[in-house]
């Protein structure tokens, strides 16, 4: 990340603060561009500032900046928008990962301006990330370009029309991997049932689950596919699928889930 904006504003230095600004540093993006604003930030950004000499502040500086990205709860935004006015020119970009936050909340505490809300998610951590992202009227292709390239350090970019979209993104991929972790927790705990020791059968849900992943983004086949080609007929494989794609089962199950997550952040941009 050679170019882009010169100076970069990091609001928040949680978990996902400190995985973009991971990203950025191993992409390029020279230290100076950045500034980290927070009273308090975690170990993994910690670690980052010093061994980088990224610059770190506990309140936003009389300074200007051309992009500010918010990586702080949303129920810190009343708190902590207004003290960015100062910190911004007409121009400067407003990229939000809080979820839950509409633009329109956004612009009612920094006015009207170029803003994209994000939302990514936590495989992000570890370069493995993805990103729905959506743009207002305001922001033009060279912001948009930016946007992603800020983004793109832990993972692609996927851009929606709509902004409702972005709480839809919500409940498949930004919540989603709590999902797989529950699925990892549950068929641990169906091996031991099954009689495997409780160590072991954890030992196999997580590589199981981390290597067909893996095999579904290295493979051209859809997952369908790959399904498929492991699923014999009268097999073992299928007396399971046929548990899990009953009409109650897992597919039930998920459009559920993914209903639920997305009502509820479309329920946070209004409270």
């Amino acid at each position: 990340m050679t170019g882009g904006p010169d100076r970069i504003l990091l609001l928040g230095g949680g978990n996902m603060g400190a995985a973009l600004l991971g990203g950025w540093l191993e992409s390029g993006l020279e230290s100076s561009r950045v500034l980290v604003v927070d009273p308090k930030i975690g170990d993994a950004l910690r670690q980052l500032i010093d061994r980088h000499g990224v610059r770190h502040a506990t309140s936003v500086p009389d300074e200007a900046f051309d992009v500010a990205l918010l990586a702080i709860k949303p129920q810190m935004m009343g708190e902590a928008l207004p003290s960015l006015r100062a910190a911004l020119k007409p121009e400067s970009l407003i990229v939000s990962i809080a979820a839950g936050t509409s633009v329109a909340a956004i612009e009612t505490r920094l006015g009207e301006r170029p803003v994209v809300r994000a939302m990514p998610n936590t495989p992000a951590l570890i370069g493995r990330g993805i990103t729905g992202a959506y743009a207002n009227a305001r922001v033009e292709a060279a912001g948009r370009a930016v946007a992603d390239g800020l983004l793109s350090a832990s993972g692609p970019v996927e851009w929606v029309d709509s902004e409702a979209l972005i709480d839809a993104v919500t409940g498949v991929s930004g919540s989603g991997p709590a999902y797989v972790f529950y699925l990892a927790e549950c068929l641990a705990r169906a091996g031991g049932a099954a009689g495997l020791p409780a160590e072991l059968a954890m030992r196999l849900a997580r590589h199981t689950i981390a290597g067909a992943g893996e095999l579904m983004i290295r493979s051209e086949d859809t997952p369908e596919k790959l399904r498929r080609n492991v699923t014999s007929p009268n097999g073992t494989t299928q007396a399971a699928l046929d548990v899990l794609m009953a009409d109650d089962g897992l597919a039930a199950l998920m459009l559920r889930a993914v209903q639920a997550a997305r009502d509820r952040a479309e329920a946070l941009s209004k409270e």
